[in-house]
Order: C-alpha cells, then structure tokens, then sequence
C-alpha cells in the first residue's frame, strides 16, 4: 500500500472512477484529486523547492489533455526535478488516448514511470501495488 496517490484530470467522472478504483484494491491511505493542474503543480513544486521530497506523493496520475495546462505542460514544468522524482514519486500518465505519437513522447521524459489507458483496470492496479 502507499501513503500518499495524487489524481490530476480535468473530469470529474475520470476522477471518480480512478480513485474509486484505487481504494477498491487498498492502493493508498491517502488520495488527492486536482481538477486543475495548476493546483497539483503547486503542490509538487513546495516541497521539490524546498529539498524535501518525502513529501511528494508515492503515485501522481496524470491526465494528457486538459484545458489551460496540458499534461505535457506539467510535465515540462517538473522536468528540472527530475531526480528528485524518480527517487520519490512514480508519474503515470493516465490517458483515453491510444495516439502512439503521445506514447512515444512520452519515453522522451525519464522520471515518467508509465504510460496507462483510461479507466484503469484491477490488473494494472495490482501490478503497481506490487511495485510499492
């Protein structure tokens, strides 16, 4: 089990599902969810600033597509702190799109620690509690 999960989408119902998902298979004792980006950057950015990456959640599932600040701007935002992540903080994006271009550009971002298809499934999920 992990601490600590962040949910970044835009949709409420994405939202909903993911987490609902998580907790079915005790994934974390604690889940935050962003409907705005930007909010969830702030978050992550404190503590990375700061040198305290304890603080950072264990598991960030990020959506591509949102409005005013995509995933891929995310991303790009968190890119300087790339060590700091891949030490802490696993990032999959969580993703409807089956584009192989955005599969590919994804690889292009070390710290990213997978590539998920909306809704996750209970398979998908105990694999990553395996990991834990």
């Amino acid at each position: 089990m992990y601490k600590k999960v962040f949910i970044v989408d835009d949709d409420e119902v994405s939202v909903f599902l993911a987490e609902a998902m998580l907790a079915a298979d005790n994934f974390a004792q604690e889940y935050f969810s962003f409907l705005q980006p930007a909010d969830a950057l702030e978050l992550l950015l404190q503590p990375l600033r700061q040198g305290e990456p304890g603080e950072l959640p264990n598991v960030l599932f990020l959506d591509l597509n949102m409005p005013f600040m995509s995933g891929w701007d995310f991303l790009d935002a968190l890119t300087p702190y790339e060590g700091q992540l891949q030490e802490h903080c696993r990032i999959y994006i969580l993703t409807s799109s089956v584009d192989a271009d955005e599969m590919k550009r994804a690889q292009s971002y070390p710290f990213l620690a997978g590539f998920l298809h909306k809704p996750l499934e209970e398979a998908i999920i105990k694999k990553l509690l395996k990991q834990a």
